[in-house]
């Protein structure tokens, strides 16, 4: 099922991407340039989204005592999606919101599934069997150089969680897998140049939209 499954005009978009990539703020963008053509917008986030996702959010990016294993980590993250779907998203496509998400499922089969080592079978199982299989009607996968998503993500200047402080050859596989998700779906994902203004990068998104937004 996807977003265009649902009520009325519904459509349910995800930003995908590495570390410093900028989805929250083209996510930002993105629902005010809906919200100006009359759309009604839900902004989320994963791991999150609802109390109980958050809950499992604070786990995951704070882990209590050892790092989880990458086994515990991905049914983690699966939990938190089944909450999120089933109390946030997929209520708010029924009623034909718009959903825009930052990250979702293909987060989990690029860290859990492609760097950490479990593969996309395993991951795509727990999300058959925990969110129903759910896909967004269009994910957007925000790329750069390594150096300057690195660069951007310093520049917050606050500390960074468990996930974060992995390896930067952990952060070459995650995008690694994703770009190996995106060729094998072209019509799913756009491949977005995450380099330049903020308002450049949006410009680049809302032409990707553009079979939507017609």
């Amino acid at each position: 099922m996807s977003g265009a499954d649902s009520k009325g005009g519904a459509r349910f978009i995800a930003f995908e991407g590495g570390e410093g990539a900028g989805k929250s703020t083209q996510a930002r963008l993105l629902a005010e340039a809906l919200r100006a053509r009359g759309h009604t917008v839900v902004v989320t986030r994963e791991p999150g989204g609802t109390p109980g996702a958050e809950a499992i959010r604070a786990l995951l990016l704070a882990p209590p005592g050892a790092p989880w294993p990458p086994q515990a980590e991905a049914l983690l993250f699966a939990a938190a999606r089944a909450d999120h779907v089933a109390h946030l998203i997929r209520p708010a496509l029924a009623r034909g919101d718009w959903v825009i998400c930052d990250r979702f499922v293909d987060s989990s089969r690029a860290y859990q599934g492609g760097a950490g080592g479990l593969g996309d079978d395993a991951i795509t199982a727990l999300h058959a069997f925990g969110s129903g299989g759910l896909r967004p009607d269009r994910v957007i996968l925000l790329e750069g150089d390594e150096a300057a998503l690195a660069g951007r993500l310093a520049a917050r200047g606050k500390a960074a969680d468990a996930i974060e402080r992995r390896s930067a050859d952990y952060h070459r596989a995650v995008a690694a897998a994703f770009r190996t998700l995106a060729e094998a779906d072209p019509h799913g994902f756009a491949r977005i140049d995450a380099l330049g203004a903020p308002e450049d990068v949006h410009a680049r998104i809302l032409a990707a939209l553009g079979d939507m937004l017609a």
